[in-house]
């Protein structure tokens, strides 16, 4: 029989699931305005409602922001959002409300660029093929790192995670692109500008072969903690010929066997108010419909 299909551009590798970004914040009254009030995302319902974290929905991803002094990621999450305009004015609507922070946002012809109270940045896209068929969602997020990194953090990620990465060059310079999920990717950009010193922020995944990459993490001892049955972390990535530090950043590794995986999140549609409430289009439905 004739092959049809490409079917190796189905394969996802190791790492199936980009689920959350893990920043500390000091306020969680200046996080919703900016989180929900403003970007238009949800607060999850049903999980971490007190005051002492809170955890916002995107698409099937999400930030985690616990209570404590603020921490920012050396680069940016990219995030896909569906309506520009709409979310220019919600930006807008709290620029008041976040006078004296490090809140701002630019308009970029690709992207919409918006900054956190606390510096960190989120870069907007509207939905797009090469993202995969979402319209809410974390397709990326993209660490700064020194340059001559790239290659090593890419063969880090092959052969110690078992994850498709590569290597390439842009307008923007060199960078390592490491495949973390369906149309999600961890991208490390070189910069020769100075890094800030690593903060302890986080991002987590999920692990088809959960066991692998532990054994091998645990020979190099890079792994820093037994969280418990389903989990574990590393936060150094180093060249595996000569152990020398390529970059910092702490890995929440889990197996697809947690309790969390695959949870369903509650997405809402920003559009609703009080005043123009529709009946029925509560809910975003994150997910593009294929054509017939």
């Amino acid at each position: 029989m004739e092959q049809q299909y490409d079917r190796a551009a189905e394969d996802l590798g190791n790492v199936v699931a980009l689920e959350h970004v893990n920043v500390r914040i000091p306020d969680q009254k200046i996080a919703t305005i900016f989180y929900v009030s403003g970007m238009g995302l949800t607060r999850d319902p049903y999980l971490m409602t007190g005051v002492d974290n809170m955890w916002i929905n995107i698409g099937r991803s999400q930030f985690h922001m616990p209570t404590g002094n603020p921490q920012v990621l050396r680069g940016h999450v990219g995030l896909v959002l569906p309506e520009r305009e709409a979310l220019l004015r919600r930006l807008a609507g709290v620029k008041r409300d976040l006078e004296g922070t490090r809140f701002a946002f630019a308009e970029h012809n690709d992207y919409v660029e918006a900054t956190s109270p606390w510096g960190n940045r989120l870069r907007c896209h509207t939905p797009d093929a090469r993202f995969g068929r979402i319209t809410l969602g974390m397709p990326y997020v993209e660490f700064e790192v020194p340059v001559g990194a790239a290659a090593g953090i890419a063969r880090f990620y092959r052969e110690i995670l078992a994850t498709p990465a590569e290597t390439g060059e842009d307008g923007q310079g060199p960078f390592a692109r490491a495949a973390v999920g369906h149309n999600q990717h961890f991208v490390y950009r070189e910069t020769d500008r100075p890094l800030a010193a690593y903060d302890g922020h986080h991002v987590q995944v999920y692990l088809a072969d959960f066991s692998g990459p532990h054994q091998k993490l645990r020979k190099r001892g890079l792994v820093f903690e037994e969280s418990d049955q389903w989990q574990y972390r590393f936060k150094d990535i180093v060249d595996l010929d000569s152990g020398k530090l390529l970059y910092t950043v702490e890995h929440e590794i889990r197996s697809m066997t947690h309790p969390l995986y695959a949870r369903p999140l509650v997405n809402r549609n920003p559009a609703q108010s009080n005043r123009r409430f529709a009946p029925g289009h509560e809910d975003w439905r994150w997910a593009m419909a294929y054509d017939a």
